[in-house]
């Protein structure tokens, strides 16, 4: 399963926002200059993204944009949701379509849980953490290796990413 584009430029552009506004609004022109996202894309995003009530827009001289709400309360979960086709490990896990199949193949309960375990892990991570992260490393970016609520551990075993 792969993440698109507009997902990694959603979030991406949303943790910018949340870094540089400061109470003020950010334009989307500085945003696409800083994160390196063409500017008409990152135009379509953030239409999903008002539309989804995670932007609110300001217009006029100074205008930009502004996040709806704390980046506390904004999961990734619901950034990706907001710009992405629901998040499904295999094609037959989509609700929108029915299995192909008369009775269920002995691999369905396997994508099933790997499906709540992708959401429960983007469940767990908010748009304040990312921000956090970023401010923390004075603007660098995450390393490869796993976030924060992990502490060195593996995906595997945390205890955020596996219920009970």
């Amino acid at each position: 399963m792969l993440l698109t584009r507009k997902a990694q430029y959603a979030v991406q552009a949303l943790v910018d926002l949340s870094g540089h506004s400061q109470g003020k609004p950010v334009a989307l022109k500085d945003i696409a200059q800083r994160e390196g996202i063409p500017l008409p894309y990152l135009e379509q995003l953030f239409f999903r993204l008002k539309k989804g009530a995670l932007v609110t827009a300001v217009r006029g001289p100074g205008g930009g944009y502004l996040l709806a709400r704390d980046g506390a309360t904004i999961r990734i979960s619901d950034i990706i949701a907001t710009v992405e086709e629901p998040l499904r490990p295999v094609a037959c896990m989509d609700e929108r379509k029915e299995c192909e199949r008369d009775t269920r193949c002995a691999a369905h309960g396997v994508w099933h849980d790997l499906g709540e375990r992708i959401t429960t892990f983007l469940d767990g991570i908010t748009l304040e953490d990312l921000a956090r992260e970023v401010r923390q490393r004075g603007g660098k970016e995450i390393p490869t290796g796993g976030w924060p609520q992990h502490a060195g551990q593996g995906v595997a075993d945390c205890a955020v990413c596996l219920p009970g």
